[in-house]
C-alpha cells in the first residue's frame, strides 16, 4: 500500500468519536500523537497543543520562498459509528474491494492522510515550496471546532502567522455532470446555527383535562416548522454552480430546483444551498406517563444562506407562533470568490491528472472549521480532492453507514495536492470576502 493508504487506514482505526459533549474528555490525543510522530520522523518542528483534555492538535510549517502561506487542515475527530449497522467494524480501518473502509473515510481522515502523505514527501525531498505551508491536524470540528480550530484561532493566532489562504474539506471531489466529469470546490458555507426550544405549560394528571400542555404546544410548533418552506434564494456560488451544471445538462436554467432535480444523488447536496433549512434533532419531554410535565423542550439544527440570518430568525419565530421560547447559537457563514491564482493552480492539477475535467464553485450547506479561520482574514476553499466512481453516492456517505473512500482515489488525490502545493499561488493571497 501506498503511504496514504496506510495512514488513512491507521488513523480509521483510532476512534476518535465525537459526542459533542464539551465537558468530557476528547478522543483526539492518539490520533494527533500518531501524526505528530509520522511528521517529526521526516524532520518537522511540531507543535502539539490540547485545546482541551485529551483534544490533541497538531500543527507544523514548511518554509517556503514566500512568507504568505497557505493553510492546510483537517480535523481529527469523526461523528460516532453504530457497529451493527455496519458491514464491516467502523473503527478497523479495513482495505477490501478497492476502498479504505471506515468511520472517517470521507470527514476527514482520508483528506488527512492526503495531507500527511505530501507533508512527508516534501520535508524528505528537501522541496521549498512557492509559498510558507501551514499544515493543521484539529480537534473537534465536528462539535463546532469551539475546543479545537476556534480556540487555537483565538488563543494561539500565532501557529497560522502569514495565511491568507487555506484549503479543507467537503470539495474538490468529482461528479458526474452531462457526460462529463465536473469537481465542486466549495466556495462558501451556510451559517451554522443551534436552535434550542422551550415551552412551558401547567403540570398536573395525566387523566384529568389539560389546555396547556407545554408538549402538545411544542410538538404543533416543531410540526410546523417541519413543514414550512423558506425562499429560494440564490447565492452568488449557487448561480454560478447553476449556470455550469445547466450548460451541461442542456438545461435553461430557468428553474433552480428543476435543474437541481436532475443532478441524481448530488440533489440532496446542492438542493440543500438553494434556501435555508431548519431540521428538529431533539425533542426532550416528561418524565412518568401518567404526568403532564411542566416543560418541554427541542433542538433545531439551522443551517442559514450568507446574509440571511436575520430574515430567516423572524421567519423562524413567526412560524413557531408564541409561547415558544427560543435561544440562538449560530457560527457565522462563510464566502469567497473563486477566482484568483489558487483556483487557477486547483484546476490545473486537476486536468493534470484527469483531462477534459472542469471545476464548479459551489455552496456547502453545512460547516466546517473554515468558519473559524475566516475570523484570522483567511480565504477559505474546500478542496480535498478525490476521482470517484459515478455510481458511488458521495453526498449520503458523509456521517453515513459503511463510509468508505476509493484506494485510487485517495492516490489521485494525493498527486493533485502534491502539484497544487508545489505550485505558485501567491498571486491570488488576497484577504477573505
Amino acid at each position: 500500500m501506498t503511504e496514504t493508504v496506510t495512514f488513512a487506514s491507521e488513523l480509521m482505526a483510532i476512534d476518535t468519536s465525537n459526542r459533542g459533549d464539551p465537558e468530557a474528555p476528547g478522543t483526539e490525543r492518539p490520533a494527533a500523537e500518531y501524526v505528530a510522530e509520522k511528521l517529526t520522523e521526516v524532520g518537522y518542528d511540531v507543535t502539539y497543543v490540547e485545546t482541551g483534555l485529551r483534544r490533541g492538535n497538531v500543527i507544523a510549517r514548511l518554509a517556503g520562498r514566500d512568507p504568505r502561506a497557505l493553510l492546510i487542515h483537517g480535523h481529527l475527530d469523526v461523528v460516532p459509528a453504530d457497529a451493527s449497522e455496519w458491514s464491516v467494524h467502523p473503527f478497523a480501518g479495513e482495505v477490501k474491494d478497492g476502498f479504505v473502509w471506515g468511520r472517517g473515510a470521507v470527514d476527514m481522515k482520508g483528506m488527512v492522510a492526503m495531507t500527511l502523505a505530501t507533508a512527508r514527501r516534501l520535508k524528505r525531498d528537501g522541496s521549498v515550496p512557492p509559498r510558507d505551508l501551514i499544515f493543521a491536524f484539529l480537534s473537534d470540528e465536528e462539535a463546532g471546532g469551539w475546543l479545537g480550530a476556534r480556540k487555537l484561532v483565538d488563543e494561539r493566532r500565532e501557529l497560522f502567522d502569514g495565511a491568507t489562504e487555506a484549503i479543507s474539506e467537503v470539495g474538490g471531489f468529482s461528479v458526474p455532470l452531462g457526460g462529463e466529469r465536473a469537481y465542486l470546490v466549495q466556495v462558501a458555507e451556510k451559517s451554522s446555527v443551534l436552535l434550542e426550544l422551550l415551552a412551558r405549560g401547567v403540570p398536573g394528571h395525566g387523566a384529568l383535562l389539560h389546555d396547556d400542555n407545554p408538549i402538545a404546544r411544542l410538538a404543533a410548533a416543531v410540526d410546523r416548522l417541519d413543514r414550512h418552506r423558506f425562499p429560494l434564494t440564490l447565492t452568488d456560488p449557487v448561480r454560478q454552480f447553476l449556470a455550469g451544471a445547466a450548460a451541461a445538462l442542456a438545461d435553461d436554467g430557468d428553474d433552480p430546483d428543476a435543474l437541481v432535480a436532475r443532478l441524481g444523488s448530488l440533489s440532496r447536496l446542492i438542493g440543500a444551498s438553494l434556501r435555508d433549512t431548519a431540521n428538529v434533532t431533539e425533542f426532550k419531554a416528561g418524565y412518568r406517563s401518567n404526568v403532564v410535565p411542566s416543560v418541554a423542550t427541542a433542538t433545531v439544527d439551522c443551517r442559514v444562506l450568507p446574509g440571511r440570518e436575520d430574515a430567516f430568525r423572524r421567519e423562524t419565530e413567526s412560524v413557531l407562533g408564541p409561547g415558544i421560547e427560543t435561544e440562538w447559537r449560530s457560527l457565522p457563514g462563510v464566502s469567497t470568490s473563486f477566482d484568483g491564482a489558487l483556483p487557477a493552480a486547483m484546476a490545473a492539477a486537476i486536468t493534470a491528472e484527469d483531462p477534459g475535467a472542469r471545476l464548479l464553485p459551489y455552496l456547502l450547506p453545512a460547516g466546517t472549521d473554515a468558519k473559524s479561520f475566516a475570523r484570522l482574514g483567511v480565504r477559505n476553499f474546500g478542496f480535498a480532492p478525490l476521482r470517484l466512481p459515478e455510481d458511488l453516492d458521495f453526498a449520503s456517505l458523509f456521517h453515513g453507514v459503511d463510509e468508505r473512500v476509493p484506494v485510487d482515489a485517495l492516490e489521485f488525490g494525493t498527486r493533485v495536492l502534491d502539484r497544487l502545493l508545489t505550485t505558485d499561488t501567491t498571486g491570488g493571497a488576497d484577504t477573505a470576502g
